[in-house]
């Protein structure tokens, strides 16, 4: 099933309330929190008050992205604030599988997110543990970055595992996704596409995640598990405002 989340990240944090139920009249079906501490990436973003404050404010499921050092040591605060799903990166996650039980036992769904020039395979002997596969299509910590068209093949071995195993875990993609690279994700197996500021930009919330949606259905459609080209034949895709 397709899933739509917006960045929150990218929204008007003046008009936070106001956001939120846009969101939800736009048809999306979640919420993406960006959690980054200024260590693990070079930004410092949201917090628990946050996703405390949208959980009064919504019923809608909260993925939380924890990038941030020794994220073990706030899992239980952030599944307390309200997240639904916490997301942790195997690249800072010493003993991820311990990790990964801990989420789970908090009642909470487990992802892992891999990073650019993480390979796929350090997901394999706990994929059967997961709730989502995180691809991050740029290096995380900043907005605005070209899509990477060489981590398409994760998203194909994550959406290969998935089928071979018969399991149901998501397959989510983070970074430069746009109405052009998330059909583009959707054709090599992902189903559930972060975005901020390419949805949050548009004078019509709703008519932009409609249209994203029409477009990874479109893809999926053709079929999922392949690409249509190579990096080398592509244009690059920023993720403001392409349409």
């Amino acid at each position: 099933m397709i899933k739509i989340a917006p960045s929150i990240l990218s929204a008007d944090f003046l008009r936070l309330g106001e956001e939120i139920k846009a969101v939800e009249r736009a048809g999306a079906d979640r919420f993406h929190i960006d959690v980054m501490d200024g260590q693990f990436v070079p930004n410092i973003s949201l917090g628990i008050p946050v996703v405390k404050t949208m959980r009064r404010g919504t019923s809608f499921p909260l993925e939380v992205h924890l990038m941030i050092e020794e994220p073990e040591r706030l899992l239980e605060a952030f599944a307390e604030a309200g997240a639904d799903i916490l997301i942790v990166h195997q690249e800072n996650s010493v003993h991820l599988d311990r990790t990964v039980q801990c989420i789970k036992d908090l009642g909470k769904k487990a992802g892992v997110a891999l990073n650019p020039s993480t390979p796929a395979a350090v997901l394999e002997e706990i994929i059967e543990e997961l709730n989502l596969v995180l691809v991050m299509t740029v290096n995380p910590g900043f907005g605005g970055q070209s899509f990477i068209f060489e981590t398409l093949p994760k998203i194909q071995q994550a959406y290969a595992w998935r089928r071979e195993r018969g399991l149901s875990y998501n397959i989510g993609v983070d970074g430069g996704v746009d109405f052009k690279t998330a059909a583009e994700c959707a054709h090599a197996g992902a189903n559930a596409f972060i975005s901020g500021t390419t949805l949050f930009s548009r004078p019509n919330l709703g008519a932009a995640v409609k249209r994203m949606r029409k477009l990874v259905e479109a893809a999926c459609l053709k079929g999922q598990g392949s690409r249509s080209a190579t990096p080398a034949n592509r244009e690059p895709a920023l993720d403001p405002q392409l349409s």
